[in-house]
């Protein structure tokens, strides 16, 4: 018989000899005994066989089954405990009553995760803050890491998983997070054992099945009603007797379904009709639009050329006014008199009135002098300015000296190109004016005289000016 592993040996004799508070803490050091580096295939299975030899493995599982809020470390320890236990029991072959073990120990073990799983479930959704929740779903995940570790090592124990009834409770949950977990759990499963469907118990099986159609039907998050989906797929696919069970136990809810997806579809198939239609009438109505501003912008000459018509007609013929009778004259007469009586003119001489004659006569030669001079001054200034803006014009598109030719030089010499450039643009615009297509001058054409709005030409000549000097 191979020795005793002498870590174990040791934890075990410190176990014996502690206070029962102190256990929980010591037992965790059989992660760091399991998971040494160091360790094979047959001395990981040996170490295990010694761990339940001496015990161990029950004060784990009588640890889980007292009260965690009062462990030292809490839920964590009991986490990390039910992680451990898990390692313990997958891969251990007892030699010595294994009865005992597979009939009582290992459902033993099944039950007190799922209790522990159940009371962090509680927790998690109670819990406000959102660090507490992070906490009690993480050990919640960790606790059914180990359900699915432990009944993946004995596959015999995914019956005993699927008839507790604390299984039930935990799959019954309106809460998001641990109701994908448990459907994950229920998924591990089927795949590791997939006739075990068969094996339960009718009521349980009925059970299980009517909380997956339930979450596929009433919830609206698309995580669970796909996890809900691909579980009662893999039913089907695992039991074909299933399959009878799905279309007769739950017909309703699939005419329920059918018939809303029937109203979805025909509504999908209004919207993309309706669709259709309204841009084929635009299209429809986009030429009978374009012929009706067409059609406004006719009328609006239209009534321009009118409008310009009915100004110049010409007037009527004058009539002479009635004359007036010898007593509306001797009336009107009566009437000056009493006027002028009322208010008398004052009287002015004749020197007086020459002399304010000739006064108002040297002023108005003196403003029409000096209006003749600012004028001047002013078409002076003018043509400076109108120089300058060429000169400035010469030197900025001028090129560098290296680059400069005789051609160059005649054009700061010669004062005509400028004129000449003008002139040849404003033709060009001219030209272009006269190019434009009837539309576009619609609304000139009936101007008086056929002159061309200055708006046209000055939008082609706001950036020209005339250069070259003015001649008085």
């Amino acid at each position: 018989m191979a020795a005793t592993d002498p870590q174990v040996l040791a934890l075990a004799a410190q176990i014996t000899e502690s206070r029962e508070q102190d256990i929980p803490l010591l037992l965790l050091k059989l992660k760091g005994i399991l998971s040494s580096p160091s360790l094979g295939c047959e001395e990981s299975n040996k170490i295990k066989q010694d761990i339940y030899g001496y015990g161990l493995t029950q004060y784990c599982l009588l640890v889980l089954k007292q009260d965690h809020s009062q462990l030292h470390g809490a839920w964590a320890t009991a986490a990390q405990l039910a992680e451990i236990l898990s390692h313990c029991c997958v891969g251990l072959e007892v030699k010595e009553d294994p009865e005992e073990f597979y009939r009582k120990f290992l459902p033993s073990v099944i039950d007190s995760l799922l209790v522990l799983g159940k009371r962090l479930q509680v927790r998690f959704i109670r819990a406000i803050k959102d660090k507490e929740k992070q906490d009690f779903l993480h050990w919640f995940q960790i606790v059914t890491n180990a359900i699915c570790w432990l009944f993946g090592g004995h596959i015999q124990l995914a019956a005993c998983v699927l008839q507790n009834d604390r299984f039930l409770q935990l799959l019954i949950t309106d809460d998001v997070e641990t109701a994908i977990v448990m459907m994950s759990v229920l998924n591990n499963i089927l795949r590791i054992n997939s006739p075990v469907l068969l094996q339960v118990e009718e009521e349980t099986l009925h059970s299980v099945l009517d909380e997956l159609v339930y979450k596929l039907s009433s919830t609206t998050n698309p995580a669970v009603g796909s996890a809900a989906t691909k579980l009662l797929l893999l039913m089907a696919k695992s039991c074909k007797q299933l399959v009878r069970l799905f279309t007769a136990r739950y017909k309703g809810q699939v005419n329920k379904y059918m018939q809303e997806m029937e109203e979805k579809s025909a509504l999908t198939i209004q919207r993309f009709w309706r669709g259709y239609r309204a841009r084929r009438i635009f299209h429809q109505q986009k030429q009978s639009l374009k012929e009706y501003k067409a059609a406004v912008i006719i009328q609006r000459a239209a009534c321009k050329f009118l409008e310009k018509r009915r100004r110049r007609r010409p007037l009527s013929p004058w009539k002479e006014p009635k004359g007036l009778t010898d007593e509306q004259r001797l009336a009107l007469q009566q009437k000056v008199d009493d006027y002028l009586k009322l208010h008398p003119a004052s009287q002015m001489s004749e020197e007086t009135s020459k002399e304010l004659h000739m006064q108002a006569q040297a002023k108005l030669a003196q403003f029409l002098l000096r209006n003749r001079l600012d004028q001047r001054a002013a078409q002076r200034r003018e043509a400076l300015l109108a120089q300058v803006n060429t000169d400035v014009e010469l030197l900025m598109n001028a090129p560098g000296l290296a680059e400069t030719t005789e051609k160059d030089f005649g054009a700061f010499m010669s004062r005509s190109i400028p004129v000449a450039t003008k002139a040849r643009q404003a033709h060009n615009t001219m030209l272009k004016y006269t190019r434009w297509p009837w539309w576009k001058k619609l609304g000139d054409e009936f101007m008086e005289d056929d002159v061309i709005p200055d708006d046209a030409i000055n939008t082609e000549l706001e950036t020209l000016f005339i250069g070259g000097r003015k001649s008085f």
